[in-house]
Formats: structure tokens, sequence, C-alpha cells
């Protein structure tokens, strides 16, 4: 006999009058509230919150997309492991790459742009970028120690507006190339640019005419001058300094040439080639005389000093 007992099915059976109540061993599962589900351990918190990398350790390199510890990258001089990608460095951490230490005499920091022209937001832009980059312009100039070599060296920096050639800019270069005239010293400048500055109108395009006309005269006294062209070099600053070098070299993958492809397709009507406006591009049409890795960068132009100031200190002599 099957019944009822306080919401449980029991058995109840008789044995000389006497009822002996016993539980079933496989209670049905009708009229019992449900189980409650338990959630699987991490189930919620892998939903609400996703695992964050910290800001500051690591950087992805957007041509390998490998994540690469900051530290490594420093050392490597902001050059991929995998790929030789080269990321932008600034002015100053380049400069610090190149030169021996403490060597370094700095020209005219204190020189700034001034918004003459009254151009739209360009003082405010000045000014953000001053903060940024704690530069008072696009260019750091200065004579310094390569190796052995005493050399003027100019170094652009692609944070302040593009690396953009205004006034200052120009000034600035020509200064360092016409000291470098009267001191009988080599001149380095590296290039990250991309072209004159728009702000200052017919101010920056005499910019051009200015700095390779101090070159002139650098080379009329049989001095060296080396033009590296780093990250992206276009417009006027490739129209003038840029490619006056005796000996002009370049990155791995920079950016070089007078306008953009897209302004080049447009005009031409013209698919252009593979990788056309690269350094490599450039090299293979004799354009520009080597591709200078930045970690091999400082042997390679103390081996170029040593070739081209040879004849110099054989006359001295």
């Amino acid at each position: 006999m099957i019944q009822l007992y306080m919401g449980t099915t029991v058995f109840v059976k008789k044995f000389g009058g006497v009822e002996i109540i016993e539980p079933a061993l496989t209670p049905p599962t009708h009229n019992l509230p449900p189980l409650p589900i338990k959630p699987k351990v991490g189930a919620a918190k892998s939903k609400s919150k996703k695992r964050e990398i910290p800001e500051g350790l690591w950087t992805k390199c957007p041509k390998c997309s490998v994540m690469i510890f900051d530290k490594e990258l420093d050392e490597r001089l902001k050059v991929c492991p995998k790929c030789n990608h080269h990321f932008p460095i600034s002015a100053r951490e380049r400069i610090h790459s190149l030169v021996e230490t403490c060597t370094f005499e700095e020209m005219d920091a204190d020189m700034a742009s001034l918004d003459t022209l009254k151009f739209a937001s360009y003082e405010s832009k000045l000014e953000r970028d001053r903060k940024v980059t704690l530069l008072k312009d696009a260019v750091v100039t200065g004579v310094c120690k390569i190796g052995p070599h005493r050399a003027a060296l100019g170094v652009m920096e692609f944070s302040f507006m593009g690396g953009s050639m205004g006034s200052v800019v120009g000034e600035k270069l020509t200064r360092l190339i016409e000291r470098a005239t009267d001191k009988d010293l080599p001149v380095i400048i590296i290039s990250a640019s991309g072209g004159a500055r728009m702000q200052e109108g017919a101010f920056s395009l005499m910019q051009m005419a200015k700095t390779s006309g101090a070159l002139a005269y650098h080379a009329q006294n049989r001095l060296p001058y080396i033009s590296i062209l780093t990250q992206s070099d276009y417009g006027g600053v490739m129209a003038s300094y840029a490619s006056l070098g005796d000996l002009i070299l370049a990155e791995p993958g920079a950016l070089i040439g007078f306008a953009g492809p897209r302004v080049i397709k447009d005009t031409t009507q013209a698919e252009l080639p593979p990788g056309f406006q690269t350094a490599e591009f450039l090299l293979d049409h004799g354009l520009i005389d080597a591709i200078v890795p930045r970690n091999d960068m400082k042997d390679r132009l103390i081996t170029y000093l040593d070739f081209l100031t040879a004849g110099k200190k054989a006359v001295a002599v």
C-alpha cells in the first residue's frame, strides 16, 4: 500500500495488525521543487571582466602583430625583434643612440616660432606640441662627437607638427651648417618631415633656398654632408637639403617622396608600382645610397666619416 506521508512517498505494510512505514527507494520527482542550477566556477567573472594588459608594459607591432615587452623594445632602439619594423623615436632618443656620452652641445635651443601670419589655431598647436615634445620647434641642432669624429648634427622631431619646416627650423639648420663650415666639421642631418609648414606661407618656402645655399658653401670647402631619411620625408624638405647629401642614407621602410602616392596617382591617372616611395624602392632605382638599420647606424656613420674625412686629414698633415 502506498501513501503520502508529509509530502514523501512511503510504503505502509501490516504485520499482525501493526503498520510499518518504510520510505520508497526511488521517490517520484513530480510535485518536488526544481533543484537550483549551480553556476560554473569563473563563468560570471569571464563574462563580466575581461583580461586587460596594463599600459606601459607591452607594445603591439603594427607589422607582424607580435607583443613586445617595452623594456626590450627600448633596448633595441624601438626596432621589432621579429620583423625588424622600425618604430618612430623622438629626436632626443635618436641623439642619445648616436653621440658619445656628454658630448652633445645644443645650439639655439630657445629659438621658437611666432604666429606672424595669424593663421587659425596655429599658436594653440605650437603650444600643444611644445608641451608634448618639450622642444621649442621641430628640430634639435648641435655639435657632438660620433666615435672619434666631431660633427654638426641636426635631428628633426616628427611629433612637432609633423616635423614641418618653418622659419625656425630653416634658421636653426642654416646656423648649424654655417658653424660646421667655419669649424671644418662634417654635417649630418636626420630628417623626418612632412614638408614645409603651411601655416607660415612663403616664409617656410624661403627656407628651402636658405638651407640649400648654406650647404653649397659647405660643399665648396670640401666638407662632407650626410643626409639620413627616416619615417617619412616629403615636400619642401625632400626638395631641398634632405636630397643634397654626399651620402643619402635611409632606415628600412622609410617613406620618401615629394607628393604623396594618392596625389601622384590622381594626377597621372596611372597605377603605381608595388612599394612605390619606400626606401627599398628608391634604393633599387638609384635615388639613395644605402639602407641602414637603426641598430647599425652609429657604426656605419663612423665608417663613412672615416672615409669622407680622410682627405681633409691628409691635407692637414
